[in-house]
């Protein structure tokens, strides 16, 4: 209704007569669409289902690298004759360099892709996504297997990293969810000692399979395995993260506190009111208005939110001195998993260095790992008891290694150089648990995502080079592995400085209020609406 001049408005809020019987509705249909689990999906088959998905991820990383699966490349004489290459190297005649390429490809799309996974989770359901992301997996997988020259299995070997980012920023928050108070770090241990157990299976399945069947059908075994748990993801009714609220929720949100603003025009001329109650149609009008907000502003509005999520964390110092303490931990250890065989067959002599290295990185990882969640969860999981036995495993594991380095026998290493792995590997469980609880629920998927870019762009993705360059100058595989041994030290320091910070725990942060799903309409509260005035 137009405004005749030289009217007045009073602006009057009223609260609609149904609004009780439509908050009991609500919440009977809040209590209907709430998320249930399938009558089979209990805690512990979700953590057995996201094992086998992050065993059957990191079984992708051991094919790769497998000598079976990567190959050699062909070998030819001064008189022209060829010896054949084997493997993805011999089929695409690979140089060593484009061969290095292959095996850190899926790092771009995984370092992409976390980060955009963990903001689509406040708008999309969680376990939906981690579906998605197992497709993109499953399909990219089999892809590796059909390629034909170096830049399609490239290109492959990325997406792969796209598949397993959903994957990796979200399972964890689920597993948090569903432990048991007393076992959440436990469950968390259990989860992430599927890392050493996968690359090692990785190893021997690629192995095998290529030298039976071919390379190409170790990528097409991995992809027919993981088929049916994508589908699963897909099928089974989905399970809700805390501190997202589902769709269903959201939507029945809006019916909470209807409110109707009655604006009252006083016409002094015609000495009557003309109210003008706007409802539902407002409503409406703001859904369509929203259909045409231009494609820019929504890309402004969404990088606001995420801007505003990163900055929530890169202000948090719990969480910053957590992560810092990761990389510096994940630079020595990506640097041991590369460079270990390499520098224990010539400072010891080792003819079978790959196998010793790998036995004792497998045993080192299970136990290791199971230990430093059981631990955890004996003493208590806190952020603070988190940080101290991060900081006690790091530099006790670190000096374990650090001697057996300076041992002249092999006999005198491998213990020590075990003890100090089985001591180190304490730390997977902790640290993660750290990453969960000292950020609101809403924003775990980004902490996982952001932390997992971190210690990948700046931990094992750039030690592996920086420690060859190391060699490059010392020409002493001793004295490089001692270097690199003692940034354990500033690992240790960074946690040890955790400990004196003032940290919450903020898993229940949320109980009474679950974040709405981003480029949802919020409902306004009663409280919010200006006060009745006059002119």
């Amino acid at each position: 209704m137009a405004k005749p001049s030289g009217s007045e408005e009073i602006s009057v809020v009223v609260e609609s007569e149904n609004t009780d019987s439509a908050l009991g509705a609500t919440k009977s249909d809040e209590e209907d669409s709430s998320p249930k689990k399938t009558s089979w999906c209990t805690p512990k088959w979700l953590l057995f289902l996201f094992c086998v998905i992050n065993m059957l991820n990191y079984i992708d990383r051991g094919v790769i690298a497998s000598t079976g699966v990567n190959g050699t490349r062909r070998v030819c004489n001064a008189s022209g004759e060829c010896i054949p290459g084997k493997g993805i190297q011999g089929a695409f005649n690979l140089t060593n360099f484009q061969d290095g390429v292959l095996s850190s490809a899926f790092m771009v799309g995984l370092l992409i892709a976390s980060p955009i996974f963990a903001f689509l989770a406040k708008r999309h359901n969680p376990f939906r996504l981690i579906g998605v992301g197992l497709l993109v997996w499953t399909l990219a997988t089999a892809g590796c297997g059909g390629t034909f020259n170096f830049w399609s299995i490239a290109v492959c070997r990325m997406l792969v990293g796209v598949g397993e980012a959903s994957f990796i920023s979200l399972a964890a928050p689920f597993i948090d969810d569903n432990a048991p108070a007393a076992k959440k770090t436990f469950w968390l241990a259990l989860f992430y000692m599927c890392i050493p157990v996968g690359i090692a299976t990785g190893y021997e399945y690629g192995g095998l399979v290529a030298g039976h069947l071919g390379w190409r059908y170790a990528f097409f075994g991995e992809a027919i395995v993981m088929l049916p748990f994508t589908l699963l993801c897909f099928i089974m009714k989905p399970l809700q993260l805390k501190g997202f609220a589902p769709n269903e929720a959201t939507s029945v949100q809006t019916v909470v506190l209807e409110v109707c603003e009655v604006i009252i025009t006083e016409v002094p001329d015609q000495a009557k009111d003309a109210v003008n109650i706007s409802s539902g149609e407002g409503q409406s009008n703001k859904k369509t208005s929203e259909k045409k907000t231009p494609l820019s502003k929504r890309a402004i509005n969404q990088i606001s939110r995420i801007w505003k999520d990163l900055k929530v964390l890169l202000l948090d110092k719990v969480y910053v001195v957590n992560v810092l303490g990761y990389v510096a931990y994940t630079f020595v250890i990506g640097a041991y998993s590369y460079w270990g065989p390499t520098a224990g067959a010539d400072i010891y002599k080792m003819t079978n260095a790959d196998m010793v290295f790998g036995g004792i990185t497998l045993l080192c990882g299970v136990f290791g790992t199971l230990a430093g969640g059981y631990l955890l969860d004996r003493v208590t999981s806190t952020i603070r008891n988190g940080f101290i036995l991060l900081a006690a495993a790091t530099i006790l594991g670190g000096i374990c290694c650090f001697a057996a380095f300076c041992f002249k026998s092999m006999f005198g290493f491998i213990p020590f150089f075990a003890l100090g792995l089985l001591i180190l590997f304490a730390a997977q469980a902790p640290v993660n648990f750290v990453c969960l609880h000292c950020v609101r629920p809403s924003l775990r998927p980004i902490s996982m995502a952001i932390s997992t870019v971190a210690i990948h762009l700046l931990g094992d993705v750039p030690s592996s080079p920086l420690v060859g360059v190391l060699q490059d100058h010392i020409h002493s595989w001793r004295k490089t592995a001692l270097i690199l041994t003692s940034i354990f030290v500033i690992a240790a320091a960074i946690w040890f400085g955790g400990i004196f910070l003032h940290s919450v725990d903020r898993y229940s942060e949320e109980d009474n209020a679950t974040e709405p799903l981003a480029g949802e309409n919020t409902v306004e509260r009663l409280d919010h609406h200006p006060q009745v005035s006059e002119s």
